[in-house]
């Protein structure tokens, strides 16, 4: 049942610009390869998450920071084109975030990020903008700003708090819990695992963090999203790259597809996924059919290169999941 209006969306989150380089294959340890081609595009995953919802029609709002560097205005060219509103955006001195991406012909990454002024998207900055935070019908965050800056958002946050914790970071298990869904792919999720002190081997121990990543993610996804329901999250989200996605809430639990399409490049399509689940639950979907729609646009966003300039608007059409929804 799809509610009459949609809600509001504050991302607090990081802004980056990405310096992509092409290349055959992704260079071994001590290794030197030589790429085909650069571009320096606009990113970030906090920046990427409020483009996706934004294109698609999301009342979207942005808390975040970049320098006074020439690289501030490319940051933020897509977000302003998207119609996020970026009023409460800091300009602060020095440079602005910086993520170093190498995309194989594969259309596999890797991708090395420099924070610099998403650093200053602490809880100082978070509780001056309390007041708005606590207006958001669901506030959005990651794990690109600091771990103080997040806890703060969740504190000031009064609707739907929804944590994509990519990368994953440290943070305090009250407030990571109010995460309603909690957004993490295999990896991800086998961290958030241990920072409860979980392996799907012992069940809760207290093994070191690496180990329990180590047993954690050798299981089934499946398992580990149970496990992080156990843990006490209201509904978990694990996306699977072309295996889809797993969605788990009060409802039940469900494997997604993923839509078959030509691979280009796969960097950000994890934050059109998520971008585009939090835009639906916006209108009042369910987490399964917002989890649906956002594995179509998921999909979609790693046919063209970049991240942000690769995604959707709501008029585009998208490519339809392979197969049926299978409740779990």
């Amino acid at each position: 049942m799809v509610a009459q209006s949609k809600q509001t969306i504050a991302v607090v989150g990081s802004i980056n610009v990405d310096v992509l380089v092409t290349v055959d294959r992704h260079p071994s340890p001590g290794e030197t390869v030589v790429g085909s081609s650069q571009q320096v595009l606009p990113g970030g995953k906090g920046a990427n998450q409020a483009v996706a919802a934004g294109l698609l029609g999301a009342d979207v709002q942005f808390f975040g920071a970049v320098g006074t560097d020439d690289y501030a205005h490319r940051a933020l060219g897509v977000l302003r084109q998207s119609g996020v509103n970026l009023d409460h955006v800091r300009h602060v001195p020095g440079s602005t975030g910086l993520a170093m991406i190498t995309v194989a012909a594969s259309g596999e990454n890797t991708i090395v990020v420099l924070p610099a002024a998403n650093s200053a998207v602490d809880r100082d900055y978070v509780r001056q903008m309390g007041d708005p935070l606590a207006l958001a019908d669901i506030v959005l965050l990651q794990g690109e700003i600091p771990r103080k800056g997040n806890e703060a958002a969740v504190e000031a946050a009064r609707g739907r708090v929804v944590i994509n914790l990519a990368p994953v970071v440290p943070m305090d298990t009250a407030a990571l819990l109010r995460a309603d869904p909690l957004i993490v792919n295999e990896h991800e999720g086998s961290l958030v695992l241990a920072q409860f002190g979980v392996t799907l081997e012992t069940g809760r121990s207290d093994v070191a963090q690496d180990r329990a990543a180590e047993d954690c993610t050798a299981r089934d996804p499946l398992r580990m999203v149970r496990a992080l329901r156990e843990c006490g999250f209201a509904s978990v989200v694990m996306t699977l790259g072309a295996q889809g996605s797993v969605c788990a809430d009060a409802s039940g639990m469900y494997r997604i597809p993923a839509a078959q399409v030509p691979v280009v490049d796969t960097t950000g399509a994890g934050d059109a996924f998520t971008g585009a689940c939090v835009a639906k639950l916006a209108e009042g979907f369910s987490l399964r059919d917002a989890c649906v729609f956002a594995s179509r646009v998921g999909s979609y966003a790693t046919m063209r290169h970049g991240a942000q300039t690769s995604y959707p608007t709501a008029d585009t059409v998208l490519p339809d999941v392979d197969g049926q929804v299978e409740e779990i």
